[in-house]
């Protein structure tokens, strides 16, 4: 009975912690509302299930977004054999953006920022994302598994091909 009142508020504390970066995750890895709910859903019951093994050996948030990451890249593979073949960034197609009002801008190129991540490898998705999220390389190696170099490299090369495609109106 102790066990159960510790993980249920282990993730009443994650959740009012990270529920916001967990809705922005969820993002990153579904463009489709009702799947995104879905995955959020997914997320959230992962990390209680989670809390029964929490050892404390890492912080709560490294916990929180292993957990999350692990769950989103899982929902990817999962819908992977329905949806077209990941592509590498390196091959991402040329589509360019219509002339829109200049109120609608901003959120055109979040827009097209978040179209030019989903077609990013789960990988390199994640990775990105974590990065967007405010973590160093060293944290979001603790989450992935990477090495933290290896981490700041992927993190450079994918800033800099996201750039460039996003520069050149691309959004997949």
């Amino acid at each position: 009975m102790e066990e159960v009142s510790r993980q249920d508020a282990l993730y009443e504390e994650a959740a009012a912690s990270y529920g916001a970066p967990i809705l922005r995750l969820a993002s990153g890895y579904e463009t489709d509302s009702e799947k995104r709910r879905d995955l959020v859903q997914e997320i959230h019951f992962a990390l209680w299930r989670s809390f029964a093994l929490f050892d404390q050996r890492c912080s709560l948030r490294t916990w929180v977004y292993r957990v999350a990451h692990n769950t989103a890249t899982t929902h990817v593979v999962r819908r992977r054999a329905r949806d077209p073949v990941f592509v590498d960034i390196d091959v991402l197609e040329v589509t360019s953006d219509e002339c829109v009002d200049e109120h609608l801008d901003q959120q055109l190129a979040l827009d097209r920022l978040m179209k030019l991540i989903h077609a990013l490898r789960p990988q390199d998705r994640q990775v990105i994302l974590l990065y967007l999220e405010g973590l160093d390389a060293l944290s979001i190696a603790d989450i992935t598994g990477l090495s933290a170099g290896n981490v700041a490299t992927k993190v450079h090369r994918i800033k800099h091909i996201l750039s460039e495609r996003f520069r050149e109106g691309e959004t997949r």
